[in-house]
């Protein structure tokens, strides 16, 4: 039984000389939009989206459950363009099992991104009842939302990005909410049997049963740049769905951040969730995946520490397992029955596991130093980062300094050299809020 602190023998202790760090930002390529607003209304000046919204029409919009910078923007401007071309839109969660695969639960996750019915200016209804709407050849059943599949038609706002499990040409955008969002915990469960490296093939094929069966509209597909800002925002009419997500999602591969480094001996992440990444942590990021899946990304991180949850993600602490070391802290705030079923339906059940625990963030971070084997902890070469979707600003060890001198087009240094701080319980003081006014190389 785990109680409030954990006693354990270690051998030296782990009071032990930790690498000075300094602020460093990364720089990349960042377009971004001024409005999201003028964007989705500049959007559905094209004939091809106006012209398929009917006056009376019911349209389901569908969002997701990430932490999309702008999202209840977008869905608010969505909404109104929708209302004024004369059609009855409400929304509904199209994620899949997250939010505890509840009703209530998703509902929530909508709330805390600011999709409320107030502020978007029309009914949310959340259910997590399915109609099965045809099979796939092999007579895979394939479900939809009862109340998307009940509508006129359907809508869909979502993030085009890479997906932290398998490569293809499209990955996670528009036809992953189709199937998987909009299939609930029993359509994303059918769908994870077949395993993510079937994604690729899969998920195209069973948008297409999807298509032809129900009229979905258009998605509403969002790209963010390196700093998590909004850089594209473009309806994609059902019909260019399959030969435009491919495009969109080659600028996203274009635009994502990284940790511009080969090699990191320690990893710090401040916060994982779900609103952060599927994976609670980016595996494009960090480098490290679930067990059994083939991933070539760099930088290689020999150990990562993580220290807590977003409150976003409700208890959800899907990724917790590509951690070496967790904080006694997160694993309090863990929701198992939230996780465990997000988890299941993945088939990843590594993602699950429990790391080590230490009683403190300074702990956590000090066993993570000691346990790197044939390097003295004052030469580790550490990086800080508040979460994977926050990688511009990062704090870097002292001994890394040379490298970043070495490439002055790929980081800046903003900051002096400072001892980690703790306060007086080991917990760590926070990073900077991150610098909008990013140098581009």
């Amino acid at each position: 039984m785990i109680g409030d602190r954990i006693e354990v023998n270690i051998a030296g202790g782990l009071d032990i000389p930790l690498p000075r760090m300094v602020h460093v930002r990364q720089k990349f390529q960042m377009p971004r939009l001024d409005s999201v607003s003028a964007a989705v209304v500049a959007e559905f000046r094209k004939p091809e989206v106006r012209n398929k919204i009917k006056p009376g029409m019911t349209i389901a919009v569908g969002v997701g459950s990430r932490g999309v910078n702008n999202i209840a923007e977008c869905a608010k401007a969505v909404i109104a363009e929708i209302k004024s071309l004369g059609a009855e839109p409400f929304v509904f969660p199209a994620m899949g099992s997250h939010g505890g695969a509840t009703a209530e639960g998703q509902k929530e996750v909508l709330d805390g991104y600011g999709v409320t019915e107030e502020f978007v200016g029309c009914p949310i209804r959340s259910s997590m009842d399915v109609v099965e709407i045809g099979k796939a050849d092999d007579g895979m059943p394939v479900y939809m939302d009862k109340h998307a599949a009940d509508a006129d038609a359907v809508a869909l706002i979502c993030r085009i990005k890479p997906h932290t499990n398998f490569r293809a040409p499209i990955e996670s955008g528009i036809v992953k909410m189709l199937t998987i969002g909009m299939g609930k915990i029993i359509g994303a469960t059918t769908l994870h049997t077949y395993g993510m490296d079937m994604f690729g093939e899969l998920l195209p094929k069973t948008a297409q049963i999807i298509m032809a069966k129900k009229k979905f509209l258009f998605g509403v597909a969002m790209v963010e740049n390196a700093a998590d800002e909004t850089a594209v925002v473009e309806v994609v009419p059902q019909e260019q769905v399959l030969e435009r997500e491919p495009a969109l999602q080659a600028k996203a591969k274009e635009l994502m951040p990284r940790l511009q480094f080969d090699e990191i001996d320690v990893l710090v992440v401040e916060k994982i969730g779900k609103n952060i990444s599927g994976s609670g942590m980016d595996p494009n990021i960090t480098g490290r995946n679930c067990r059994f899946v083939e991933w070539d990304m760099k930088p290689f991180v020999k150990k990562i520490a993580v220290l807590g949850l977003t409150p976003e993600t409700h208890g959800n602490a899907t990724g917790l397992g590509a951690a070496d070391v967790i904080t006694m802290n997160l694993y309090k705030e863990v929701d198992i029955g939230k996780t465990y079923a997000n988890i299941i339906t993945s088939t990843y059940l590594d993602g699950g596991a429990i790391p080590i625990i230490m009683n403190t963030d300074q702990e956590a971070i000090q066993l993570a130093v000691k346990t790197v084997v044939r390097v003295k902890p004052e030469d580790t070469k550490v990086v800080r980062i508040a979460t994977t979707l926050d990688v511009v600003d990062i704090h870097v060890s002292e001994p890394m300094l040379p490298f970043i001198k070495a490439n002055p087009s790929l980081f800046e240094i903003v900051g002096e050299l400072e001892p980690f701080k703790f306060d007086n319980k080991g917990g760590l003081y926070p990073m900077l809020a991150p610098h909008r006014e990013h140098a581009t190389a």
